[in-house]
């Protein structure tokens, strides 16, 4: 066994020599390490915030991805090639969901088993290439395809930089960390938004040409990604596990320079140890009875926070414009200046309220935020069915519910990414992202599509009346089961299969 004074706890050093780390290393496999301890122990820097901006943005991404879905709506119905009906739109956009429950699944497992960093590349490429092929739909079908892979990318995407992003970020910046991360979806609904009322404007140019170049945007902005991320590292944590210590912990030293300008002194006893016996990967066995056997309590929590908040932003915001458009008159190319408001809404909450979840704590503010964002989609959803809001107030009121709401959905993958293990983390956000995208999202839209066709408001309450319902469920689910996890350590929180006593 490598002991308390070996070479994993590396000294300052220029050009380190892990040779006798890998020597032990390969001898029993089971190391003594301080990796954690040391990256919670670490200031807000310069690299954290390049970490954020450069993974992040995969949710800028997706934001421009479902707004343009929803705000071209209007212009694929019109569109003499497509001439699409609302059914086609919510079956489209059930097929976006579907490719990300399925490329969550998939790649999450290939996370976990290979690595983060390998994962970037991989989905990021997929992502550029579908959202470019979408421009040149020709049919329903083709639309249909483009987009289940579009959402493959994106979906594989979440596994990746969500368990990344958890294992790189001090533990005490980790609740507003991935609420703010969760909530920069916004800003790109805002540039989706802001883009369909250029190129959806028969003034400026032909509607039907506008809406493909409008998919070539979120192509435009991932090439620039795919250069942000050439020097993102691989996570610490998953190396020391997967018989990779010498570089876990390379990159530690490295980080620690950047960050403070010199390596963190572990002799002094302050940094907590960990004992890991290293493996090459995890039995699919082992996966299945940690999820759904030893953390099954916390699986519930995530499969309802998952499933519920999945349904009520899906259903409501993929059919954003069509409610505009057949309820309240707005021609397809005004819905963006509608979203943009709805937009803030969505961004400010998380940025306002994220901190709290890291004082107050997870399991009052998920129970308050499920719980006010679901009461409040009630009474709108009543507002709504009797005729008494304008196009104006119906956006004020989506606005204020969604303040409270979006924190609530980014708290759903924060529980999901924190409360399993290292070695299934990846998996375990694909598989309640899955279930619960499933569940609740490939449902929502087509079921609204629906809903929305009929032309009766009372039939479109009822649905805001089942978001409401899951919503309130949801809230005191988390009361009850949420784990209180602020400000903990993600060991601490969940032991890794790994840890040796």
């Amino acid at each position: 066994m490598i002991r308390h004074n070996n070479p994993m706890e590396l000294q300052q050093s220029p050009a380190p020599n892990y040779a006798p780390v890998v020597a032990a290393a390969a001898a029993d496999r089971i190391v003594e390490t301080s990796i954690p301890a040391r990256l919670d122990a670490l200031p807000w820097s310069g690299f954290h915030t390049r970490v954020v901006l450069a993974l992040g943005i995969t949710w800028i991404l997706d934001g421009l991805e479902v707004t343009l879905a929803g705000a071209l709506s209007g212009a694929l119905k019109q569109s003499p090639s497509l001439q699409f009906t609302n059914l086609d739109l919510g079956i489209a956009n059930s097929a976006y969901l579907a490719g990300a429950v399925l490329g969550a699944l998939g790649f999450g497992w290939l996370t976990d088993r290979i690595g983060r960093k390998k994962l970037f590349f991989i989905t990021l490429a997929l992502y550029l290439s579908a959202t470019a092929a979408t421009a040149l739909s020709w049919n329903v079908a083709s639309y249909a395809l483009f987009r289940f892979l579009t959402g493959a990318g994106i979906g594989g995407e979440y596994t990746a930089i969500n368990s990344t992003i958890q294992e790189l970020v001090p533990a005490r910046y980790r609740g507003w960390t991935d609420l703010v991360i969760n909530g920069s979806f916004w800003i790109g609904a805002a540039m989706g938004a802001v883009a369909s009322i250029v190129l959806l404007d028969p003034a400026v140019i032909n509607p039907d040409l506008g809406w493909r170049l409008a998919y070539l945007i979120g192509a435009t902005v991932g090439l620039v990604v795919l250069l942000m991320r050439m020097w993102i590292p691989e996570s610490p944590r998953w190396l020391m596990i997967h018989g990779r210590p010498d570089q876990a912990h390379a990159i530690v030293d490295e980080i620690e320079r950047s960050v403070i300008g010199h390596d963190q002194d572990t002799s002094d006893g302050r940094f907590t140890k960990i004992r890991l016996k290293m493996r090459d990967h995890t039995p699919i066995r082992e996966v299945v009875h940690t999820l759904f056997s030893a953390y099954r309590q916390r699986a519930l929590v995530g499969l309802v926070l998952m499933s519920a908040q999945a349904f009520f932003y899906n259903a409501i915001f993929f059919t954003f414009a069509l409610v505009l458009t057949d309820f309240y008159g707005i021609s397809a190319d005004h819905v963006g200046w509608y979203l943009l408001p709805f937009a803030a809404g969505n961004f400010l909450g998380p940025l306002l309220l994220g901190r709290l979840f890291d004082t107050l704590g997870r399991r009052i503010m998920i129970m308050f935020t499920y719980g006010v964002s679901g009461l409040l989609l009630a009474i709108s959803g009543y507002l709504f069915s009797i005729g008494v809001l304008s196009a104006q107030g119906q956006t004020i009121a989506w606005m204020v519910i969604f303040f409270f709401a979006s924190p609530a959905a980014s708290a759903a993958y924060l529980t999901v990414s924190e409360t399993f293990p290292l070695e299934v983390r990846a998996l375990a956000i694909a598989v309640f992202y899955a279930v619960g995208t499933g569940i609740g999202g490939v449902i929502g839209p087509a079921l609204f599509g629906v809903l929305i066709d009929t032309g009766s408001r009372t039939s479109v309450f009822a649905g805001y009346l089942l978001g409401s319902a899951l919503m309130i469920a949801a809230a005191i689910v988390a009361w009850r089961y949420a784990v209180p996890a602020e400000r903990k350590s993600l060991e601490q929180i969940a032991r890794p299969l790994a840890f040796m006593e």
